[in-house]
């Protein structure tokens, strides 16, 4: 990727900024309805760190373009979670990029124009950005002389020189990254001593015999546990209960807007009248593009493509048959079949792209693109022409595209690529611009078949809609905080659950598109009915605050619920110490016949692997038997699913360790790894973080 590409992508960066400011404002357009003016300090500010505050233009242009990454990586449109997720790294990186500046500062770390140059062309290692832009892909080699004239060039081109000073500022920001990193990882280390017990650790192996009382065999419902029981439990697992965001619970019930009956047989019929329509329409394509509800490109496609239950029966007809329509997931599916051939599964290819618009026009630009293929016929070198004439990022790989499958390119890109033959120089116009193109190779040949396709979804009337709607209105205007759940059940309502959501979180249980409802959650109180009916992908919401839990210590009060379960355990584990207490027994099988339980034994157990066979994983019991005596009863231990004594029959040590140094290294790397994610961690538990994100998104 050459350094054109990287300036399109700032570039873009830069835009995507400007349109994400945009929709920001629009997000907190009702400030002005309430008389709050829109540029007012607080409405700019997504959040501050230690008094630096982080504006709103800046950080949206950053969520566009994480988001933009996302879908890349991640195929589809954008959704509340991957929007969430863009936001959520697009913060981390901002705290990242404020605290880890301030540290730097602190510590006197820099980069000099002596590293930087480096860093650039001249030293050992160059940074992985010129790598990735100048590089070669196969080779992994870097042009260093093409460095160099790039960065002459700034000089005379501002384009170029924006684009390099932000490219050298990403340059020094990793460096300094790897240089924090590097003190950070040289002030652990691993001590002999640590060595030698991570050894035995793993290597000693301990036999014992146990029996044990199970806490499921006292039923739940007959233990009532005092409030005594959970401020003891609540005391000595408080570490258990740091919350490390505010988070809010919601009650709500949703009215179903899914298609009834009747919409079901009206959308069938329309299905079947626009079936008829589409087997006798002349312009298959442009039926296809105003009908269908899923836009499918007029093009060929491989095998696999389709769905399961279509794809097959497609590839297994003639070109001219018409399929469908089929109704699977939830919408109907009708194909007709243009033509079908045999095509390469892959070609690779190298074009020259022309601007038309800075050519006069797409003829002129066509013309140019036809005296360019000539040239080359003729024996010039399409790799030098590239470079002097394409605009296209390729141009410094000589307009190289490498080998890509169908489904890759435009439309009109891929039909000449993928329908021409190697050697062939082929002059398309696209979106793009006007192309010359070289089919390098065509790789491979598989059945492919250019389809018209139809999808139409089983979606719910406005009737439906608006009966559903009505309903949740009428909800809404009866219902108060205090009477939420009860009138909810008076109408026979199912009250959904949304637990601990964080401000910035992206889903929650049972709800498709929960965004704007977790945002006026958090302008609310507790105990307030939110009073907007919710639309969400299959259904009307409406949702009551039932619960805040402010950052920091969570209170017994707040966790109460949840270690209800683990309190019921403890006083079991209390009733069945004293159980076995009672017994009296000297050894081990004698206190098996009086309680009745067989004695199980258990062979070479090592204590960095806690896994009971047949009991799980019981952390306190392995921990107790590998500081035990040999032969002695040992004293009842309350587990994780019930109270065990044992008696540890004998321990096998291990050989002397041979290699101290490298199990040292290899503990040093996990510690090293760790020791970055704790400073990070320690420096953002020290600074004053103000996050208002809720408020944009």
């Amino acid at each position: 990727m050459g350094l054109m590409t990287f300036l399109r992508n700032r570039a873009g960066f830069i835009l995507v900024g400007a349109i994400g400011f945009a929709i920001v404002a629009f997000l907190v357009g009702d400030a002005i309805n309430v008389g709050k003016p829109f540029w007012a300090a607080s409405q700019k500010v997504v959040g501050s760190v230690d008094g630096e505050e982080i504006s709103i233009e800046e950080f949206g242009a950053k969520v566009d373009q994480n988001l933009q990454q996302f879908k890349q990586q991640y195929g589809g449109s954008a959704n509340p979670q991957m929007t969430a997720m863009a936001v959520d790294n697009a913060w981390n990186g901002e705290l990242a990029t404020i605290l880890l500046s301030k540290e730097y500062n602190r510590l006197g770390l820099g980069i000099s124009g002596d590293e930087l140059v480096d860093l650039l062309y001249k030293g050992k290692d160059l940074s992985p950005l010129v790598v990735q832009y100048f590089g070669n892909p196969k080779t992994g080699q870097v042009d260093r002389a093409a460095v160099i004239t790039s960065l002459k060039q700034k000089a005379s081109n501002p384009q170029l020189k924006q684009q390099w000073d932000l490219l050298q500022t990403e340059i020094e920001k990793q460096a300094l990254q790897q240089k924090y990193a590097n003190l950070i990882k040289n002030s652990v280390y691993v001590t002999s001593l640590e060595a030698n017990d991570e050894y035995q650790n793993r290597n000693k192996l301990a036999n014992f015999n146990y029996v044990s009382l199970e806490y499921a065999s006292i039923p739940d419902a007959s233990v009532k546990p005092t409030e005594s029981d959970f401020s003891d439990y609540y005391n000595e697992n408080k570490k258990r209960f740091d919350n490390p965001a505010e988070t809010r619970t919601f009650d709500y019930v949703s009215f179903s807007i899914n298609p009834t009956k009747e919409d079901s047989a009206a959308v069938k019929a329309q299905v079947e009248k626009l079936a008829g329509d589409f087997r006798v329409s002349k312009s298959d394509s442009l039926f296809a593009a105003i009908n269908s509800d899923v836009k499918i490109p007029y093009t060929y496609i491989s095998k696999g493509k389709l769905d399961p239950k279509i794809d097959s029966a497609v590839f297994s007809l003639p070109a001219g048959s018409f399929y469908g329509p089929v109704f699977s997931g939830n919408s109907y599916k009708m194909v007709k079949i243009a033509d079908v051939r045999f095509s390469p599964d892959s070609v690779k290819a190298s074009h020259i792209l022309l601007d038309a618009t800075k050519m006069g026009g797409a003829d002129k630009a066509v013309k140019f693109a036809d005296s360019l293929k000539t040239l080359v016929q003729n024996g010039a070198s399409f790799s030098a022409l590239a470079k002097m004439y394409s605009v296209d990022g390729s141009k410094d790989k000589g307009g190289e595209l490498g080998t890509f499958a169908r489904g890759q390119m435009v439309a009109e890109f891929e039909n000449a690529a993928f329908n021409g033959k190697t050697g062939d120089l082929k002059v398309v116009t696209s979106q793009f611009g006007v192309h010359l193109i070289k089919i390098e190779n065509q790789i491979g040949s598989s059945k492919v078949a250019k389809l018209a396709y139809v999808e139409k979804n089983l979606a719910p009337s406005s009737k439906t809609k608006d009966q559903a709607y009505k309903k949740a209105s009428k909800f809404l205007s009866e219902v108060k905080g205090d009477n939420f759940a009860e009138t909810a059940k008076k109408q026979g309502l199912t009250l959904g659950v949304a637990e601990r959501i964080t401000a910035s979180q992206g889903y929650a249980p049972g709800l498709d598109n929960p965004r704007q409802l977790i945002r006026d959650g958090y302008a609310a109180e507790k105990g307030d009915v939110l009073a907007e009916v919710y639309q969400m992908d299959n259904s009307y919401v409406i949702a009551h605050v039932t619960d805040i839990n402010p950052k920091g210590q969570l209170s017994l009060e707040a966790v109460k619920k949840d270690i209800t379960p683990m309190v019921i355990n403890a006083v079991k584990a209390k009733m069945l110490t004293e159980r076995i207490e009672k017994a009296g027994a000297s050894n081990l099988n004698q206190l098996a016949q009086k309680l009745g339980r067989p004695v199980m034994p258990v062979q070479n157990i090592v204590f960095a692997n806690p896994i009971v066979p047949g009991a799980a994983q019981e952390n306190k019991l392995i921990g107790s038997v590998f500081g035990s005596p040999v032969g002695k009863l040992s004293k009842p231990v309350d587990g994780d699913h019930g109270v065990y004594v044992f008696t540890v029959n004998g321990f096998t040590n291990p050989a002397p360790i041979g290699n101290t140094y490298k199990q040292k290294e290899t503990m040093l790397q996990a510690v090293a790894q760790r020791s970055l994610g704790a400073a990070f961690q320690a420096l953002q538990d020290k600074s004053d973080i103000k996050d208002n994100r809720v408020k944009f998104y």
